[in-house]
Parts: C-alpha cells; sequence; structure tokens
C-alpha cells in the first residue's frame, strides 16, 4: 500500500517545517505550504488522504480554504490548528466538517496519534462502502436496491435504514459507537439526529423480529451492536 500522502498548510515557518520533517520521517508522504492560495492550488493539482490546516492564515484562511475543499471532495479528513481556544472556532471547524481540532502548542505524538486514528477509520469506511451485498442470520442486504430479503420476503428501505443496516452488519458483533453512527449518516451528532436514528432503529427492529438470533442491542452510553448467534 502507497504511504498516505497529506497536505499541511501552516504559515509559521518553524511549525511548519517541524511538521513536515516530523510526518516525513514518520513514513508519511506531505506536501508544505505556507497560506491557504497555495494550499488550495497544491490540492487541486494531487491527491491527498488527510488536510492539516492552520486558521489563521494570509490571503486564505483555513475554514474557507477547508469549505472550498470539502465542496470538492467531501470525504476529505481535516485536522484544524489553532492559536486560540475559541468555543467560536471549533464550532466553525466541526460545522464544515472538521474532523479533529488542536490548540498549539501540541505533542507532536499527540497530532500523529490523532492522525493514524482517522485515517484507520476513513479505510474502515471505504471498505464497508464498497460490501454491496451482506448476510446474516437469514437476511440478505441488498444495498444498492435498498432492499433486505428476509423469512416473509423483500423489504423496501429508506436511504437512512439502508446506510444504518449497513453500518451494523459490516461490524457484525462488534460495537457502533452512537456518535460515530451519526456522524458518518446524518452528517452531525445533534438531539434531533439522535431522535432520528432511534425511529429507524425501531423500525430496523421489527424487521430482524423474523429471525429471533438476529438483533440490534442497545450499549447505554456508548452505542449498538447487532448481535448474530447460531
Amino acid at each position: 500500500m502507497s504511504k498516505p500522502n497529506l497536505l499541511i498548510v501552516e504559515d509559521d515557518p518553524n511549525l511548519g517545517d517541524i511538521l513536515n520533517e516530523y510526518l516525513t520521517m514518520k513514513g508519511y508522504e506531505t506536501t508544505l505550504c505556507r497560506d491557504g492560495e497555495e494550499g488550495w492550488s497544491k490540492f487541486k493539482k494531487d491527491k491527498f488522504h488527510l488536510c492539516i490546516l492552520d486558521i489563521m492564515m494570509p490571503k486564505k484562511d483555513g475554514f474557507t480554504l477547508g469549505k472550498e475543499i470539502k465542496k470538492v471532495q467531501e470525504d476529505l479528513p481535516i485536522i484544524y490548528l489553532s492559536a486560540k481556544n475559541l468555543k467560536e472556532d471549533v464550532i466553525e471547524g466541526l460545522k464544515i466538517g472538521a474532523d479533529d481540532y488542536i490548540t498549539k502548542p501540541f505533542s507532536m505524538e499527540e497530532l500523529l496519534l490523532r492522525i493514524a486514528a482517522i485515517l484507520k477509520r476513513t479505510q474502515k469506511n471505504v471498505e464497508n462502502q464498497n460490501l454491496k451485498t451482506l448476510v446474516f442470520g437469514d437476511f440478505t442486504l441488498h444495498y444498492d436496491e435498498q432492499q433486505i430479503e428476509g423469512p416473509s420476503g423483500k423489504h423496501k428501505l429508506t436511504s437512512k435504514e439502508n446506510e444504518l443496516i449497513r453500518l451494523l452488519a459490516s461490524e457484525m458483533n462488534k460495537l457502533v459507537n452512537r456518535s460515530h453512527a451519526l456522524k458518518q449518516i446524518w452528517g452531525d451528532d445533534s438531539y434531533f439526529n439522535a431522535r432520528s436514528m432511534d425511529v429507524y432503529l425501531s423500525k430496523i427492529r421489527k424487521i430482524l423480529k423474523e429471525d429471533p438470533r438476529v438483533q440490534i442491542i442497545t450499549i447505554h452510553g456508548e452505542g449498538f451492536k447487532m448481535v448474530v448467534t447460531e
């Protein structure tokens, strides 16, 4: 597998050089840019697996650059670096779809761990997205057709039901974090979306009653698990 390619956009020359050298040493391909316009230009010319963006930069700030990147490649992870620990900045970053937000100064080891965690998750999402047919108990999910086939025949699914079943079935007998499920399928883990997900899960559970070996159990305060017994 080729090395993950990281886009680093940081106007502080010392921090930029340190980030570039450290992440290269740790096995990543890196492209270092000194301002938002240069970052945008490099993004359009190459394929990246993750972006590390400073917020306060000349020519084009990190939030503006992040919005432009997300319009082109919505699933590209972004980590924001900020000299300020302002709630408004964190909220703005989350609105754009940032995957993480780190306040300066920070340890390189912490950044490395966060990069690894995000890349692992996004790779898993890509793998899950490639699953078109999933079998669990007496059920078969036909993802492209938005249908689940069970003992009584086929059930048409809404897009959200389809996504939820695939997520749970692809992680069969494993915990699926509630917040992760909401962010992946709804885009954010707001209270409204959480209630909406509960309604969809209730509908899915009714379908799954056709095979008592297949259950979706709730793990309070953590998430859900599709349990399939022999």
